[in-house]
């Protein structure tokens, strides 16, 4: 929160397509009540003038900065916030909630326009993934994009069908079922729809949503995903530096993504760990750390290509390109280990609780994570991967380069004491 709440709670309005008409009577009591209406145009304009008197103001851009100074600024008079659809999905609530405390807010929800579509659909909400692309890059829906599942995707304008429907067949899924349906809840309620890999409507109204069926192109040139770590190494665009599919899934297990976090992908070669980092979950987050610009560069295009397109890429050597990033919940190492104070930095870093997993496949390299494992635990393991390959008429096994990785948590303070005793005490008889 970075302000204080208003002397009065701020009421908040979810408005349909519908306006005034399909308010609830505690919504309208709210609003001609109302000594100040801020909202956008749009949405004060669905409201009569004659029965809501309230001073209007419209919202500013960017939006999020005016928030703590327009409620400052008629603080101890009624204020009510429109707000499309219910504003605790994906709207303006949230921003108000972060901003002055839920209990500075009195909310008043109308029906999202995904229970409008789900209920001309027919799909049920529960199953219905659910993808915004308001002020948000359309390449988020690829990691949403599975044979036979049901997404519906928050439209950002009129535009927003036709990229739609060019991502689906980029992506290899243009046999998918597109409907667009406009101004839900409202009198002029209207739906169209088509397939992707055949849509050539032109823009219609800015207010829609977009449902699509999900169907693959069997012959399609990009590879089939999965949902667990471990994609396809042709997924990734790169030029030889990528850890290898079967490493990639034994890495991501170690670091143990959780819903929220924030990875260091440190020596991102083609991002792919952040990547699969991201993808575990919507809400995980990411900083790929990369001192070659041409790989930067090509960071950011995999992650677009695989549905992140939120992956950060900083540009720079480790440890310096560290400095002022937010601290992370899991740290990965995947190049540039012998970087003086690099193992250090990230492990100072680490909050207790933090992760760190290193992959080398040099004996110096090797040579550091053994010093550091016998500093601070956790677990050092050989990672071993042959392929089956012809050998003349016949099949052997070429064996890929090995990779020795270090995992391991770091302590609480309490445990950190313990484990360096033990240390200590192991020495001590290493001496004897």
């Amino acid at each position: 929160m970075s302000s204080a709440p208003p002397a009065l709670p701020v009421t908040v309005v979810g408005l349909g397509a519908d306006g005034w008409a399909g308010l609830t009577a505690a919504a309208r009591t709210a609003l001609t009540s109302a000594e100040v209406l801020i909202g956008g145009p749009r949405q004060l304009d669905l409201l009569p003038a004659d029965v809501c008197p309230g001073e209007r103001v419209a919202w500013p851009s960017p939006l999020r900065p005016a928030v703590p100074k327009l409620t400052a600024e008629h603080a101890g008079r009624r204020i009510a916030v429109l707000a499309s659809g219910d504003p605790m999905f994906y709207g303006i609530g949230r921003a108000l909630c972060e901003e002055l405390g839920p209990h500075a807010l009195h909310v008043l929800p109308h029906p999202s326009s995904v229970s409008y579509a789900c209920a001309r659909l027919g799909w049920p909400v529960e199953d219905t993934e659910v993808v915004t692309i308001v002020g948000r890059p359309v390449a988020r829906l690829a990691a949403a994009l599975y044979e036979g599942r049901r997404v519906l995707v928050l439209s950002a304008g009129a535009g927003s069908p036709g990229e739609i429907a060019a991502l689906l067949r980029e992506r290899g899924f243009g046999p998918s079922r597109m409907r667009v349906l406009e101004r839900l809840g409202s009198e002029q309620e209207d739906a169209y729809e088509g397939h992707a890999d055949g849509w050539d409507r032109a823009p219609g109204d800015p207010l829609n949503v977009v449902a699509v069926d999900c169907r693959r192109d069997p012959a399609a040139a990009t590879p089939r995903l999965g949902t667990t770590p471990g994609l396809p190494d042709t997924a990734y665009e790169h030029d030889g530096q990528l850890t290898k599919r079967h490493v990639r899934a034994a890495t991501l297990c170690a670091l143990a993504p959780a819903p929220g976090e924030l990875l260091w992908d440190i020596g991102g070669g083609s991002g792919s760990i952040g990547i699969e980092w991201m993808r575990s979950h919507p809400s995980c987050r990411a900083v790929a750390v990369e001192r070659i610009p041409e790989r930067a560069e090509r960071i950011t295009r995999n992650a677009g290509a695989l549905g992140v397109p939120g992956l950060r890429v900083v540009l720079g050597a480790a440890p310096d390109a560290l400095i002022g990033l937010p601290a992370p919940d899991a740290v990965f190492i995947g190049g540039g280990l012998t970087a003086p104070g690099l193992l250090d930095a990230a492990w100072t870093a680490l909050a207790p609780g933090g992760r760190l997993v290193v992959n080398t496949v040099t004996l110096e390299s090797e040579a550091v994570l053994g010093d550091h494992y016998r500093r601070r635990g956790g677990e050092l393991v050989k990672l071993a991967v042959a392929h089956a390959v012809p050998v003349g008429g016949f099949t052997g096994w070429r064996q890929a380069m090995a990779v020795t990785q270090w995992s391991v948590t770091k302590p609480h303070p309490t445990t950190d004491r313990t484990t360096e005793n033990e240390t200590e005490n192991e020495n001590d008889e290493d001496r004897t």
